[in-house]
């Protein structure tokens, strides 16, 4: 007997109180939106649990898809029979079968959330763990650590029956908190910022400061590449291309060096804090980590975050290098960040940037150059794409100026 559905458990958004249906209603939206290429599929919630009915589908490929969205614990394949005692023997017994390897061992786990139904768990476990060891020769029960566990959950409105368990990513449902605007460069931090702020629910614009001729088109996939991969967990994700080169230009020729990279990351702010009002953000995210680098101390952040009262996200904030390449490479965006093309963050770096740098002096520094019309050309000129996380297509190229 083939299963039929798939049952999903929600993990964290069982301990929400009266926002739970919200929550569901936002996961549920998120596996439609993943599984939209299926168009067969089904998809029913309850306060408890969802269901997948699989159609005509194949639910095996629809696996790797669900255990990249947030808000899922765990998900098993399940055979749906009546609440008639031969239909679970049967049933439990094909899925058994399925998984059965010589010198495996079994359990049975009754559940009766129905306690009008005739047998007990005792009795429910002896009558189908029985009739499943006078059918697999060579069979054995192990109650503690069984290879195959198999599950039956008595309902009032049916039997289900499961004996295989995946991981979900946990977390909140997509969207269901919010969205940001993410400062995604070309290297490993960012992106996993990006993935650590969508598994809390929170919807991720990525905008990319893009500066040719001093970065290449090839700097610019990489970026597109990267946004990509972020969309396996969120369903799509709109990435802002930002033309960057006028404003870095004269950043390099108008700002003492020591304070270029502060202000070239004060105006990547600015430029970021517009673009999230335009597309109604909450807040903004960045990848750094405190003391990684000289830009990411606190006297830093504290000049930087000066040009704007929006919220700043960190993710990263207190994480070494080590568990951010540890994340990056289970999200499979480390080798893509690697790649040596320079963004626009590594151009332009000049040798002994300002550690601890101060808010009156890279104020004073700037006030001699017109940087309102630079960001506002730069906005009006920012190129914006939709990535779909299950095509991996590109769509909706615009200017941001245009719409």
């Amino acid at each position: 007997m083939n299963y039929n559905r798939i049952l999903v458990r929600y993990g964290e958004i069982s301990t929400k109180g009266r926002n739970r249906k919200q929550f569901t209603a936002k996961l549920r939206e998120n596996i439609l939106q993943a599984l939209k290429d299926f168009p067969t599929i089904s998809v029913t919630a309850s306060r408890d649990r969802l269901h997948i009915l699989l159609g005509d589908e194949n639910g095996e490929a629809i696996f790797p898809r669900l255990e990249k969205i947030f808000g899922i614990q765990s998900f098993s394949p399940v055979v749906k029979v009546a609440q008639d005692i031969e239909a679970i023997k049967e049933a439990g017994l094909s899925l058994v079968q399925k998984s059965f390897e010589p010198g495996k061992t079994f359990k049975v786990s009754a559940r009766r959330a129905d306690k009008h139904f005739a047998l007990d768990t005792n009795e429910l476990n002896y009558e189908v763990g029985s009739y499943i060891l006078q059918n697999v020769d060579g069979l054995k029960v192990d109650v503690k650590k069984p290879d195959i566990n198999l599950n039956v959950e008595v309902r009032k409105e049916g039997v289900y029956l499961s004996s295989e368990t995946y991981k979900g990513s946990t977390g909140m449902p997509v969207g269901a908190s919010g969205k940001a605007m993410l400062m995604l460069s070309g290297g490993i931090d960012s992106p996993v910022a990006g993935y650590l702020t969508m598994k809390r629910g929170v919807e991720v614009e990525a905008v990319h400061f893009h500066s040719p001729p001093f970065t290449s088109e090839r700097a610019k996939q990489k970026v597109i590449d990267l946004s990509k991969k972020l969309s396996a967990f969120s369903g799509k994700v709109k990435l802002h291309i930002v033309p960057f080169t006028n404003i870095q230009q004269t950043i390099h020729d108008q700002v003492p060096e020591n304070y270029t990279m502060t202000s070239t990351r004060r105006m990547m702010l600015r430029i970021a804090d517009q673009i999230r009002q335009k597309n109604e953000g909450l807040a903004l995210v960045t990848g750094e980590s405190l003391g990684q680098v000289a830009s990411q101390t606190l006297e830093s952040m504290q000049a930087i975050n000066d040009v704007t009262n929006t919220p700043v996200l960190r993710p990263l904030i207190a994480m070494d290098k080590l568990e951010i390449i540890d994340i990056a490479q289970k999200i499979d965006t480390h080798d893509i960040s690697i790649l040596p093309y320079e963004d626009c963050c590594t151009i332009f770096t000049p040798p002994a940037p300002k550690t601890r740098p101060k808010t009156d002096k890279v104020t004073y520094y700037e006030s001699f150059v017109d940087f309102d019309t630079l960001i506002k050309e730069a906005v009006d000129k920012t190129e914006t794409m939709t990535i779909d996380g299950s095509t991996g297509s590109e769509t909706e190229k615009t200017f941001d100026g245009l719409l």
